[in-house]
């Protein structure tokens, strides 16, 4: 038995899916905590899915499941390193040899986050001696693989995969032939993917300043993150920028998301770490220039497979050449197909 532990989350929802419909169902069992979401999510109630209880009456019952389902499972896939698991982990380290952890940006990334607390401090030191023992490493990109090395003496065996579907290009959606821009037409740019200071939106916003009498519009999408941050940067745009600074303050449905991604021009993301790369492979794919940070971990991978990228410290709004656009496109479809996920998750649970 191979045994998932997780948040339900939005990545969680379709993953599950993916491995009740691809793998054996009794090979597989799912551990999320979060239970009090299932009302708004769609997760299917099922046998090989347990619900962590975090009632005070519960709770014990429900860690001694865990440590059970633990130690009977052959491989333990961990997606993130919560509190609980943590825990759990730290008093039975035998474990940790048969754990497989996936990497994800903000468990990685919180290793560069300041820790005032003294509880913050604890966790970071449980969680330095968990990373540094587990067997397994789970990504798609070699550096944050390098950085778990380097931050925490990570010493698991690396699994090239995927993992999510919002890893894949989804080729209901993505057209085959990229549209290629109109050069005379106004230039729809996509600055961001949420309302996180990570975004580093109002230095992107400054990089832009030299366009503003240009005909452009710029989409920022703002509407889950931190508020207050979120309000400064809507300030920043359109005091910058005026109505052609466009904050996305209400979520949008998964379909119209798609269709306003069609829409876009260019798309900036300024992060300072791994993230949104759902959002980088999908545009790829559609054709559209991508700006990113050149000194994080995505680029570096990216520009292995053969990808041309622009570096978000010199946005410019020339348009790429159209041969480069094309095999951008055609480098996302045969990198981040759902039938590569399905081969590099096979590969795992069954080596």
């Amino acid at each position: 038995m191979i045994l998932h532990i997780a948040t339900v989350n939005k990545f969680m929802v379709p993953f599950i899916s993916l491995i009740n419909n691809e793998f054996p169902d009794q090979d597989h069992e799912f551990w999320l905590s979060g239970a009090r979401k299932l009302k708004s999510t769609p997760i299917e109630r099922r046998k090989n899915i347990h619900f962590d209880k975090d009632t005070l009456g519960d709770r014990a019952l429900s860690l001694i499941k865990l440590f059970l389902l633990m130690n009977r499972a052959e491989k333990i896939i961990l997606h993130g390193l919560n509190r609980r698991v943590l825990n759990v982990l730290l008093v039975n380290p035998h474990l940790l040899k048969k754990c497989y952890w996936v990497i994800r940006g903000g468990d990685l990334y919180q290793y560069q986050s300041p820790k005032p607390k003294v509880s913050q401090k604890i966790k970071e030191l449980k969680r330095s001696f968990i990373i540094k023992r587990l067997g397994h490493i789970v990504t798609y990109i070699p550096g944050d693989v390098e950085l778990a090395r380097k931050w925490y003496g990570a010493t698991g065996k690396y699994h090239e995969c995927l993992i999510y579907i919002s890893n894949v290009v989804d080729f209901d959606i993505v057209p085959e032939s990229p549209k290629i821009q109109n050069p005379d037409s106004k230039i729809k740019i996509l600055l961001g993917n949420s309302a996180d200071p990570s975004n580093n939106h109002i230095e992107a916003l400054e990089r832009l300043l030299p366009y503003k009498e240009h005909d452009i519009k710029i989409y920022c999408p703002l509407s889950y993150g931190d508020q207050s941050y979120a309000q400064k940067v809507i300030d920043s745009g359109h005091n910058h920028f005026g109505d052609k600074f466009v904050p996305l303050t209400s979520f949008l449905a998964f379909d119209k998301y798609v269709e306003f991604l069609k829409s876009i021009d260019i798309a900036i993301f300024n992060h300072h770490r791994q993230q949104a790369m759902g959002n980088t492979i999908t545009l790829l794919a559609m054709g559209k220039r991508v700006f990113l940070r050149s000194d994080v971990t995505q680029w570096k991978m990216l520009e292995n497979l053969g990808f041309t990228l622009g570096d978000s410290a010199d946005i410019t709004l020339r348009p790429f050449d159209n041969s480069k656009i094309y095999e951008n496109s055609r480098i996302a479809r045969e990198n981040f197909s759902r039938r590569t996920l399905v081969r590099q998750l096979t590969k795992i649970f069954e080596e």
